[in-house]
């Protein structure tokens, strides 16, 4: 096991999503299959984006044999998030190009980019991730 997969196993096994593996009797933790399958669940689920409870409920669908529309549900709350976040990076960075493109460059003390990180209002994505 990488260093890699050492932090996600604590990781996950911290935030409750990755079940307890049962250990030896000197203390070492035996991992199965089902193990595995869920830890690449939780991975993937995060590389979309997922939020840890949003994960928690599918995983707790997938126990419960709940059927598809409630996980379809989810999924594409998932993906109206993901399309505001694309929406607000897009905006952002049109404004650093279009800044970028005032900016003569040079050894000049007025520099439009500067002005613009002190005047500009902050924008949704840049307020919502604190």
């Amino acid at each position: 096991m990488g260093w890699e997969d050492l932090i996600w196993r604590i990781s996950d096994e911290k935030i409750g999503l990755l079940p307890e593996p049962p250990r030896t009797q000197g203390g070492h933790r035996v991992y199965e299959d089902t193990h595995t399958k869920t830890l690449r669940f939780i991975r993937r689920s995060r590389e979309l984006g997922f939020p840890i409870e949003d994960i928690r409920s599918l995983l707790s669908m997938v126990d419960g044999g709940q059927g598809c529309e409630a996980v379809k549900a989810i999924a594409l709350r998932q993906a109206k998030t993901m399309r505001s976040k694309i929406d607000d990076l897009q905006r952002m960075r049109r404004l650093l190009m279009d800044t970028a493109a005032q900016c003569a460059g040079g050894g000049t003390p007025d520099c439009p980019i500067i002005d613009v990180l002190f005047d500009a209002p902050p924008s949704h994505a840049i307020t919502s991730a604190r």
